[in-house]
């Protein structure tokens, strides 16, 4: 059996980085806790996965955009969204005034991490 634990747990006041902390997985599932503070993907940078993502806002607040859409998402506190595979996407914006906590679920056949349409840019 695997002990309980809390996904506010150890989590850091600042960050330099996005941090990833995978908290299980199977071959075919990967729930993960993503700490972000101020950190928005890279500019020209999507996010392209060949597989599903599904992510809760837990605490903050972020803003993800998708290729082709004017309408930013505004994620805060309690929002969650599906993300479906390859639709290409960007997070525009977390919050600087507070730590944002997402809980993700990643399901597909492929669950490669953060396979990204941009050679070169780091996971």
């Amino acid at each position: 059996m695997v002990p309980p634990a809390n996904i506010f747990a150890d989590i850091p006041a600042t960050l330099a980085d996005e941090q990833f902390t995978p908290l299980w997985t199977t071959a075919t599932v990967r729930v993960e806790r993503i700490i972000s503070h101020a950190q928005a993907s890279p500019p020209g940078f999507w996010f392209n996965q060949n597989h599903g993502e599904w992510v809760l806002v837990l605490q903050g607040a972020a803003v993800i955009v998708f290729e082709g859409n004017v309408d930013p998402v505004t994620l805060k506190h309690g929002d969650y969204l599906y993300i479906p595979p390859h639709a290409r996407h960007r997070v525009e914006w977390t919050d600087p005034d507070q730590v944002t906590v997402w809980l993700a679920i990643h399901h597909g056949t492929s669950l490669d991490r953060h396979q990204a349409a941009t050679a070169g840019v780091p996971n």
